[in-house]
């Protein structure tokens, strides 16, 4: 991970240094492709790794059966739940031909947009009198 140091070192280098990329390079070890990157990067940001989206992979046709299958599995006892493995198997007899970690991911993100979220209920150990029991 960079730190403003050291692009504060790299902007020096070549803003007020005039000195050349491969110049740069072979001073700090970094790449010419890494150093033209962070230079393009707007003034005070920390230059960070962003993953490509891929709109349409193998999966796609089968989203909606790995939505429902997780659906169907949130509703069960945590013991019950199917594994990331026993989907991809599941998948698998079903046609899909991608790989295993491309499931994973899916599954993951789903996870964090609140596909994981299940109301719980809060009972309260303590109570007041007459609150939880009534005797006659």
């Amino acid at each position: 991970m960079i730190t403003m140091k050291e692009l504060g070192i790299i902007r020096r280098l070549f803003y007020r240094d005039h000195l050349s990329l491969s110049e740069i390079e072979r001073r700090t070890g970094l790449t010419c492709k890494t150093i033209r990157g962070w230079l393009k990067e707007t003034e005070g940001t920390v230059p960070t790794y962003r993953r490509q989206r891929i709109a349409d992979s193998k999966l796609t046709p089968f989203a909606e059966l790995l939505t429902k299958a997780l659906e169907t599995d949130l509703h069960r006892p945590k013991r019950e739940r199917r594994s990331a493995l026993k989907l991809f198997a599941e998948l698998k007899a079903a046609g899909y031909t991608g790989s295993y970690s491309r499931v994973t991911d899916y599954i993951r993100q789903w996870r964090v947009q609140g596909g994981a979220t299940r109301g719980r209920a809060f009972v309260p150990l303590q109570f007041e009198l007459g609150e939880a029991f009534q005797f006659d």
